[in-house]
């Protein structure tokens, strides 16, 4: 039976600033899926990105005096060469100011109006600059601010283009009734509640006289998209879409589509897009994973805060495949998680110096020092159920489990005084861990792709790789 191809996506990074580890985890998170599933025998189309339009970055291009293009071409730069130095498997890197996704944005648009679905209006709201997002008060903080920036939301005034959602209330309830279209199972309830509350209509347009950097909307120059409306688009632009063939039927129509996103886009990618979607006669994502904030004593982990740690600097710091684990191991799939430098410096040395750095440097000084290979049979290291839940972490917990039981073996049987006596039985231990150890590094082969290759490559030739971790100084 042919496998249906995958399609994976991140939520594409908003270029007012330079990365930040939440993006960081995002996109390893995004990146351990397209493996394991290529890994699989599927087909996979992996997207990621970057967001270049809205009032945030034409304000920050201002105050810095650059032209709006030049200032989102450095960022875009900053974001797109993670795909080197995070060791990135993606197929796509697509930019909101490129031609074909402006094209795209036009034409999901164009479809939207068709079905009745835009119309236009003279609307007062409560606006945060940091979301780009209009919130009703009651959805606000004490003195109008918003939870998520911790800042006042400013009252404007202006006649745009609306979306009707209220529209979609009875399709979004049968969608989001549907087991599995979003991980983990909280945030499906979540989005339901959101639903049952009743849903109201949302500006996609700005006045060009307030904002003049976005989409033009289609028929009238006085007015660009909103850059929700905009981005959101990218999930399917970046397969070729409007076009109905190719990868965008492969992957889109017929696939399996799946995206990743932080837990504060609920409303956006499985309510507003999926009501998109519908009114541009396009099939409904499949399934969006949710994970939690990165927070740092206690605050949200953000660009606008502030208060956000650079994977370059992690990278600098710990190398690459240590910073990926690091963020797949200790950042919570699902909930927020507190991370400092501190808990980073320990956690590296407790499971990668001294945990599986130690243990493959004990394991090949033994099968080397005494000639004993291990002979290798063709294996799979994976099954359907490895990552269950799409839960990283405890794939990787389960696997330092399985660390640690080969340390106590070696504590235990002492193949290394027992070769003295008995060459035999410490020939049948040794390659014992030699097994365990190449099975613990095709497991990680999708989270720490070239350690894994270099212990796998150090087992084949039966020599003791370099320092794979090197002690932090």
């Amino acid at each position: 039976m042919n496998k249906k191809a995958r399609y994976i996506t991140t939520t594409i990074a908003y270029v007012n600033a330079d990365p930040h580890i939440g993006f960081g985890y995002e996109i390893v998170s995004a990146d351990v899926f397209a493996r394991y599933w290529r890994r699989l025998g599927y087909e996979v189309f992996f997207n990621t990105g970057t967001d270049e339009h809205g009032q945030k970055i034409a304000q920050k291009a201002d105050e810095a005096g650059q032209e709006r293009q030049k200032y989102v071409d450095y960022y875009a730069s900053e974001y797109a060469r993670l795909k080197t130095k995070l060791n990135l498997s993606y197929d796509n890197f697509i930019r909101t100011t490129d031609p074909h996704h402006k094209a795209a944005a036009a034409a999901i648009w164009r479809r939207c109006e068709a079905n009745g679905d835009i119309y236009k209006k003279k609307y007062s709201g409560l606006y945060c600059v940091g979301c780009e997002l209009f919130y009703q008060e009651a959805e606000l903080e004490a003195g109008k601010v918003c939870p998520i920036h911790t800042k006042p939301c400013q009252e404007v005034t202006e006649e745009n283009y609306f979306f009707r959602l209220s529209n979609y209330q009875d399709y979004l309830k049968d969608y989001l009734s549907r087991v599995g279209v979003i991980e983990p199972e909280w945030r499906r309830q979540e989005a339901i509640n959101f639903v049952a509350k009743g849903l109201e209509d949302f500006s996609i347009s700005r006045e060009r006289a307030r904002l003049d950097w976005g989409v033009p909307v289609p028929g009238d120059d006085r007015q660009v998209m909103y850059v929700w409306f905009d981005a959101l688009t990218n999930y399917i632009s970046a397969l070729g879409w409007p076009e109905a063939g190719g990868a965008f039927a492969k992957f889109w129509t017929d696939g399996e589509v799946n995206q990743v996103a932080g837990k504060d886009q609920v409303r956006f990618q499985s309510i507003m897009w999926q009501a998109m979607l519908k009114s541009a006669g396009v099939k409904a994502t499949d399934r969006v994973i949710y994970h939690g904030f990165i927070t740092s004593g206690g605050q949200k982990m953000s660009k606008s805060l502030g208060n956000t740690i650079s994977p370059y600097d992690l990278i600098a710091r710990y190398g690459t495949d240590a910073t990926r684990y690091l963020l797949l191991r200790y950042v919570h799939p699902f909930d927020d998680t507190d991370i400092t430098l501190e808990k980073l410096d320990g956690w590296y040395t407790a499971d990668l110096v001294n945990g599986l750095g130690n243990l493959t440097a004990r394991i090949l000084k033994m099968s080397e020092s005494y000639g004993l290979p291990h002979k290798s049979q063709p294996r799979e290291y994976f099954d359907e159920e490895t990552i269950s839940n799409f839960n990283q972490q405890a794939t990787l917990t389960k696997i330092w489990t399985e660390i640690s039981s080969l340390d106590e073996y070696i504590q235990k049987e002492e193949p290394f005084k027992k070769i003295k006596v008995d060459k035999v039985a410490a020939a049948k231990d040794i390659d014992y861990l030699l097994s365990g150890l190449e099975n613990i590094a095709g497991q990680l082969t999708i989270f720490m792709p070239e350690s894994a290759e270099l212990i796998l490559r150090a087992i084949a030739d039966n020599k003791k790789p370099d320092n794979l971790f090197p002690r932090l100084t």
